[in-house]
């Protein structure tokens, strides 16, 4: 029994539960939401067209406004109230790799002088469905949600909602579904490297010993690729909506909780291959990390 290989068997092990948490987090209401791959705050969605003189407009999101009393409207101008709840929507929506989930800013969705920015806090009310492979549609979410709080009659055209907000998002699909694929491929695979890496404990020689360096690169590879192709959706989908939607008062936050966690998870991947590298059994001693 070769208790070095002990090593890689544990950081292999960590690398997994970090990747699974990856995977499933934000996965349901209460289980680490605030790991998101992008955040989306729409609570001063519209607040640009309370400031219209535009009366007897045919926009009903004008014809809304006109209706909102003064003492209402100058809360949202003030940013002690949210505007997207007044149209029944949430404060935030953050898209993970298998939902989104979405809530309100408490005590409010802006700081000023009584209420500072680490005061505010994000209150999670509902998290959707899991599905495989799930990207997320600001524009289909929001409108459904105005349909279902009675708004069937506004549109997120009437609230200025930029096209090119959507273009940028859709040509991030395949990337976003191509990172699920490579999340659930670096699992399984740091899943095998693990129980090799157990399995070498036990046994020797040089045939299990490439297998098993073989399988944590390839392991290493797919956390690294899920890693940045993951960090690239998300820098990119916040600077998209940050770009065209800061007119209309959206803006995006890119999920630096997550990142961290899968870049670590990368991270101790790459430590579990170069250990199970240095411990592998070869005639004559051990193999040896090539020097570069």
């Amino acid at each position: 029994m070769r208790f070095l290989a002990l090593v890689p068997v544990l950081l292999s092990a960590a690398a997994l539960v970090l990747t699974l948490l990856c995977l499933f987090a934000g996965s349901k209401q209460g289980f680490m939401e605030d790991y998101a791959i992008v955040t989306l705050n729409t609570s001063r969605i519209g607040a640009s067209l309370l400031n219209t003189t535009s009366s007897g407009s045919s926009n009903p999101i004008i014809s809304y406004i006109d209706n909102v009393t003064n003492s209402i409207e100058s809360e949202i101008n003030d940013g002690l109230a949210s505007f997207a709840r007044d149209l029944g929507l949430h404060d935030f929506y953050s898209a993970h790799l298998l939902d989104f989930c979405e809530g309100y800013y408490t005590p409010g969705p802006v700081p000023n002088s009584t209420l500072s920015r680490s005061q505010i806090h994000r209150n999670v009310t509902s998290c959707s469905n899991r599905t495989a492979m799930y990207t997320f549609n600001p524009r289909e979410t929001l409108q459904k949600e105005l349909n279902a709080s009675g708004h069937s009659n506004i549109n997120l055209t009437d609230l200025d909602w930029p096209s090119d907000v959507d273009k940028g998002l859709h040509a991030l699909i395949i990337a976003q579904k191509a990172t699920f694929v490579l999340y659930c491929i670096a699992a399984a695979l740091i899943g095998f490297a693990m129980l090799l890496a157990l399995i070498s404990i036990f046994m020797e020689g040089r045939l299990s010993a490439f297998i098993n360096v073989l399988v944590d690169w390839f392991a290493f590879l797919a956390i690294g690729l899920a890693s940045a192709i993951a960090t690239a959706v998300a820098v990119k989908a916040s600077d998209v909506i940050n770009k065209y939607g800061d007119k209309i008062g959206v803006h995006a936050n890119k999920g630096t909780k997550f990142l961290v966690l899968t870049w670590v998870a990368t991270a101790v991947m790459l430590v579990a291959r170069r250990r199970n590298k240095r411990s592998a059994p070869r005639k004559g001693g051990y193999i040896d990390e090539p020097r570069y």
